[in-house]
């Protein structure tokens, strides 16, 4: 049975000559003048596939595109937003929306054609799979996050990654998923990365395992990594969720070890992303407060995993201080063992940043790195475990 679409634009020569393109290639097309028909014709028709236009009278395609994720019939239903509005700001307006896929006005009918395809085989009533989870050859993925930002997830995520290295002899990856917030980049000597907003804007029909590993960068230590940018700006494309879930689908594939910085809390991106980690490593701070966010943190990850199985504590020291908690008190306030304590080094730190490498690299006989070492075992015993 031919795939079902529904174009939803104001403009009536758009309706004819892109209805009848696709209909040439085979498509059942379904056609509605304004966003109140659209929604209509969305939930009698139940469409495969919506392009919708996003500058319309009375109710505009931002707002058809959240009512259609507000409904239960039309929640998982691809939508490609097609429109004359070209700028970042506009684009990620349109995926906080629920677009699936942006393209602008005009356009050749072989690109749109592409992006039509790619949206219906990811789609979840299409014949792909689009769960990274379901990818018997994907990568060992950790998640790393703390309740709040300074507590060192990409030191730790960095640092992890090239202990793992080390340790396996493996190939990893270290992706920053952090646009406009990045800060690995300038440590690791790129100074204005774009690679992970480009990926995240580019349509679906664009990024394939090639292109992504092409992305990378590859630090001297061997750690290929995608930073997030550091333009404030970027931030918005926190919300791409729907990119960056094929982004770290992608990922998961190029190599056996994908560490993924989460940064801080618990944001809609890291709730999309809790699925696709074998093992979440929540940061700690010694400190009364700190534990019971994280405590708490551990608490509501577990709640959307289904399972608090897969996330562990790491303890991390990053000032000395006789105020801090030891480890059987920390032990009893989290409600569990941690995997390690990370002891204050600022000065290896700091050092390792100076020369835009790793602690491992940098100083591989110091207690840090033995303690990094340590968790990269830990974490890596932890899945073969399970098996």
């Amino acid at each position: 049975m031919a795939d079902k679409i529904l174009i939803i634009d104001d403009d009536v020569d758009t309706l004819k000559l892109v209805g009848l393109m696709l209909q040439k290639q085979g498509y059942q097309i379904i056609a509605a003048n304004n966003g109140e028909h659209g929604l209509a014709q969305a939930e009698a028709e139940n469409p495969d596939l919506i392009l919708l236009d996003v500058m319309m009278p009375e109710m505009d395609g931002y707002e058809v595109a959240k009512r259609l994720r507000a409904n239960q019939s039309t929640t998982s239903t691809p939508i490609l937003m097609f429109t004359a509005k070209t700028q970042l700001d506009d684009k990620v307006t349109g995926f906080e929306a629920g677009a699936d896929d942006y393209l602008t006005k005009p356009t050749h009918p072989t690109e749109l054609s592409a992006h039509v395809k790619a949206l219906l085989a990811r789609s979840s009533k299409g014949k792909i799979p689009t769960s990274p989870l379901s990818t018997e050859t994907r990568s060992l993925t950790i998640g790393i996050l703390a309740p709040h930002g300074g507590q060192g997830v990409t030191t730790t995520a960095v640092n992890l990654g090239d202990a793992i290295r080390l340790a396996f002899n493996a190939e990893v990856i270290i992706a920053e998923l952090r646009p406009g917030m990045g800060t690995l980049g300038p440590d690791m000597g790129e100074a204005d990365p774009k690679a992970l907003t480009e990926l995240l804007t580019a349509s679906p029909s664009e990024p394939t395992g090639q292109k992504t590993k092409d992305k990378l960068y590859v630090h001297a230590t061997g750690l290929r990594m995608l930073f997030g940018s550091v333009r404030p700006k970027d931030a918005l494309l926190m919300n791409a969720l729907g990119p960056m879930e094929a982004l770290v689908n992608q990922l998961s594939n190029l190599a056996p070890y994908l560490v993924l910085d989460l940064g801080s809390g618990l944001t809609p991106l890291t709730q999309k992303l809790i699925p696709v980690c074998n093992t979440i490593l929540v940061l700690v701070e010694p400190v009364t407060n700190s534990i019971n966010h994280s405590r708490a943190l551990m608490a509501d990850i577990a709640e959307i995993a289904g399972s608090k199985e897969n996330i562990r504590a790491v303890v991390v020291n990053r000032i000395r201080s006789d105020t801090q908690l030891n480890m059987s008190q920390i032990e009893e306030l989290l409600g569990q063992t941690p995997l390690i304590a990370i002891t204050p080094a600022p000065e290896l730190i700091y050092a390792a940043t100076r020369m835009k490498t790793t602690v491992l690299a940098n100083r591989p006989d110091s207690l840090t790195a033995q303690q990094f070492t340590k968790l990269a075992q830990e974490v890596v015993k932890l899945e073969k475990q399970k098996k």
